[in-house]
C-alpha cells in the first residue's frame, strides 16, 4: 500500500485467515477447552473492540487512529499526555506484532529442516539470521516495490483463504481416524505444573487465540490513503472479525478432530506443533510440508502488511511532532511516495529486538507476547473517554455511517474491561513453580518500553506534541 488512494478493504489489514499455529500449544496447559472456547471469548471481546473503533473511525478517520481519538476526547488539560500514552501503547503494540510475525519465518524453515532430520541440532543464530533477513527483505519491498504492486494484499487474502480451504478439506478427508468429541470439546489435561484454578489457566492461555486478531486496527492507520474512509475503514474492521472467526474456529475444530496422538504433538521437536497434527491427519510428509510452506507464505503476506501499517502509525506520530527526529520520520519520499524513514526506523527497532533472542529467548518471547496487551490498552483508552462523554452527540456525529445504538454501551464497556483483564492475566506465568527461566517478563518488557516513552516525552514531545482537538465542531 502506498500513499495513493485505494478503496480495497482487504488491503487494509494483515491476513487473518489462518489461526496462529502456536495457539495449538495451548493444548499443553489448558487443553482443547482453552483453544476452542478461548476463540469464542476473544471473538466477543475483540468484536466489541472492533465495533467501538468502527464507530469512532466513521467519525474521525485519521492515520493516528486511537491516539488521535484520545486527544480529541480527553479533557483539554490532560489531552496531550493521554494521547501520547495511547500512541505509545499503539506503536509498541504494532512493533511487537511485527516481531512476532517476523520470527515465524525462521521457525517454519527450521521446523521443516528438523522434521526431515530429527537429530539435527540447530543453534539459535540460525533463526536469528532468518529473522534479520526476513526483516530486511520485507523492508526493501515496502520501500521500493509495494507502491507498484498494490495488488499484493489482495493476492495474500486470496492465497490465505485458498490455503485454508486446501488444508481444511485435505486434513479431514485424508484422516483415517478421528478424536472423540469429548476430547475436542472438553479435554483439560490438568498438569501439576499449571495453576490449580481452571479459570486462571483458561484466562492466561487466552493469549494464544487472541493472536488471531493481532493488528485488527490496521485499516484505521491507512484511513488517509483510501477513498471514502468513513465507510471503507469500518467495513475492513468488521470483515477482519467475521473472516477471522469463520475460518479460525472451523479450522481449530477440524485439526482437533484430526489429532490422534496428542503425546507426539507435545513432544514436537520442530517448533511448529501443527506440523505433527497435519502429518497425523494426512499421513504424508510431503502434504504436511506443503501446508507449512503455505503457512510460511501467509506469514510473509501478513508481515508485509504489518510493516506497512506500523510505518504509517510512526509517520503519523512524527507528523504530529511527537518523536525525536520527527522531521525525518514524518517525511514522505516524493519519488517513492512512502515514508521511507518511518519504515527504516521501525525495521531498525525490529532488528535490535531480534538480537535479544541471542541472549535470552525468554525475554524475546515476552516482547512478542506483550503485543496483545499493548494492542488492547491502545484500543481501550479512547473508548473509555467516549464512555466518559456518555457517548454524547457532541463527540459522535449523528450522521455517522456506523451507529451502534444501545449496543454501543455494551461494546465500549467490554472493550475497556477486556483491556483490564488482559493487562493482569497476560502477565501471569504459565508454569509452576515460577523460576527465572519460565517467568513471564511481559510486565518488565512493558516497563522498559515505558522508560523510552517517558524519555522521549521529556526530551521532545512535552514541548512539541499537541494532538488534534475539536474546536467549534471541527477537527483541528
Amino acid at each position: 500500500m502506498s500513499l495513493d488512494a485505494t478503496n480495497n478493504p482487504m488491503a487494509k489489514q494483515a491476513p487473518k485467515d489462518e489461526v496462529d499455529p502456536e495457539s495449538l500449544v495451548g493444548l499443553e496447559s489448558g487443553g482443547s477447552v482453552t483453544v476452542v472456547y478461548g476463540i469464542l471469548v476473544v471473538l466477543f471481546a475483540l468484536g466489541c473492540s472492533a465495533a467501538s473503533m468502527a464507530e469512532l473511525s466513521s467519525v474521525y478517520p485519521t492515520a493516528g487512529g486511537p491516539y488521535h481519538w484520545a486527544s480529541i476526547l480527553a479533557p483539554k488539560k490532560y489531552h496531550r499526555v493521554i494521547s501520547y500514552a495511547c500512541a505509545a501503547f499503539n506503536i509498541y503494540g504494532w512493533l511487537s506484532i511485527c516481531v512476532g510475525v517476523t520470527v515465524q519465518i525462521g521457525t517454519f524453515v527450521n521446523g521443516m529442516r528438523v522434521f526431515y532430520n530429527p537429530s539435527l541440532d540447530l543453534p539459535v543464530w540460525h533463526n536469528f539470521l532468518y529473522y534479520q533477513a526476513t526483516n530486511i527483505v520485507i523492508l526493501l519491498y515496502n520501500i521500493f516495490a509495494l507502491r507498484r504492486t498494490q495488488w499484493i494484499h489482495s493476492l495474500g487474502a486470496v492465497f490465505s483463504l485458498a490455503a485454508f480451504v486446501a488444508v481444511f478439506v485435505t486434513s479431514l478427508s485424508r484422516a483415517e481416524s478421528y478424536s472423540s468429541s469429548s476430547f475436542v470439546w472438553t479435554y483439560y489435561p490438568g498438569h501439576e505444573w499449571t495453576w490449580d484454578s481452571r479459570g486462571l489457566v483458561f484466562l492466561t492461555g487466552m493469549a494464544n487465540p487472541n493472536f488471531m486478531y493481532a493488528g485488527i486496527d490496521g485499516a484505521i492507520h491507512l484511513a488517509e490513503e483510501c477513498t471514502d474512509a468513513t465507510t471503507t475503514v469500518p467495513r475492513a474492521l468488521f470483515s477482519s472479525i467475521v473472516i477471522g472467526f469463520f475460518t479460525a474456529f472451523p479450522f481449530v475444530i477440524a485439526m482437533l478432530y484430526c489429532l490422534t496422538d496428542i503425546d507426539k504433538v507435545m513432544e514436537d521437536l520442530t517448533g511448529v506443533p501443527i506440523y505433527e497434527i497435519w502429518y497425523q491427519a494426512t499421513r504424508s510428509r510431503e502434504a504436511a510440508t506443503v501446508f507449512v510452506t503455505c503457512l510460511l507464505m501467509v506469514a510473509l503476506f501478513a508481515l508485509n502488511a504489518c510493516q506497512e501499517v506500523a510505518s504509517r502509525l510512526t509517520w503519523a506520530f512524527a507528523r504530529d511532532n511527537a518523536l525525536v527526529g520527527s522531521k525525518l520520520f514524518g517525511h514522505i519520499n516524493k519519488r517513492l511516495k512512502v515514508p521511507v524513514w518511518a519504515l527504516a526506523g521501525n525495521a531498525l527497532v525490529i532488528f535490535i529486538i531480534g538480537c535479544i533472542q541471542l541472549g535470552s529467548s525468554t525475554a524475546f518471547e515476552a516482547f512478542v507476547g506483550s503485543g496483545m496487551l499493548l494492542q488492547q490498552c491502545g484500543f481501550a483508552i479512547p473508548v473509555a473517554l467516549l464512555l466518559w462523554h456518555k457517548r454524547s452527540d457532541q463527540v459522535l456525529a449523528r450522521n455517522r455511517n456506523v451507529r451502534l445504538g444501545p449496543f454501543g454501551w455494551l461494546a465500549n464497556i467490554v472493550t475497556v474491561l477486556f483491556a483490564i483483564l488482559v493487562t493482569v492475566m497476560y502477565c501471569f506465568p504459565v508454569r509452576l513453580p515460577v523460576t527465572g527461566g519460565n517467568m513471564n517478563y511481559t510486565a518488565a518488557v512493558v516497563g522498559v518500553m515505558a522508560i523510552f516513552a517517558v524519555v522521549n516525552w521529556f526530551i521532545h514531545a512535552n514541548r512539541n506534541f499537541q494532538g488534534p482537538r475539536l474546536q467549534g465542531g471541527f477537527l483541528h
